[in-house]
């Protein structure tokens, strides 16, 4: 599996940006609330993010020698597909509170205290689960090996 880069982050963060705008738009034109999302948003984001780096602690431990027991492969799988898969809903999320904030800063009236609090608690802690999820992925990676081990199949010198 590849480490997760720049650009599918990039791209989820921006397609969530336009959709919240978009939608705030079309939305509110049509004499609909706009939508603000709750605080446990974030605060389920934030919980998501810790258990996700201490579900990726185990494996690090074992693969640096500190722990003797053998790592599960499918258990060590699963956490990079869960780190992998939390860096990128952590990108959608942060693109669908900036969208609402872009919104919420572009309208004539000013947003209210409420508002603006829940938007920045949706991006502080979706940005909090990309990282998560990024330090997740490199907790997980096997340390290279050494080129002076003998390899099997080659003659020795």
């Amino acid at each position: 599996m590849k480490r997760t880069g720049p650009a599918p982050l990039i791209g989820l963060f921006l397609i969530g940006t336009v959709a919240a705008y978009l939608l705030e738009l079309i939305v509110q034109s049509r004499g609909g609330f706009i939508y603000i999302p709750p605080i446990t948003v974030a605060f389920t984001l934030f919980a998501v993010a810790i258990c996700v780096v201490l579900l990726a602690i185990p494996i690090r431990r074992r693969v640096t020698g500190k722990r003797k027991e053998p790592v599960d492969p499918l258990y060590a799988a699963r956490v990079v597909a869960l780190a992998k898969a939390s860096s990128y809903a952590g990108a959608l999320l942060l693109g669908l509170g900036a969208g609402v904030l872009l919104y919420l800063f572009g309208r004539p009236i000013s947003p209210t205290g409420f508002m603006l609090a829940n938007a920045l608690a949706q991006v502080t802690s979706a940005a909090l689960l990309i990282a998560a999820g990024l330090i997740a992925e490199w907790l997980c990676v096997l340390p290279p090996e050494d080129k002076d081990e003998e390899t099997v199949g080659e003659p020795a010198a």
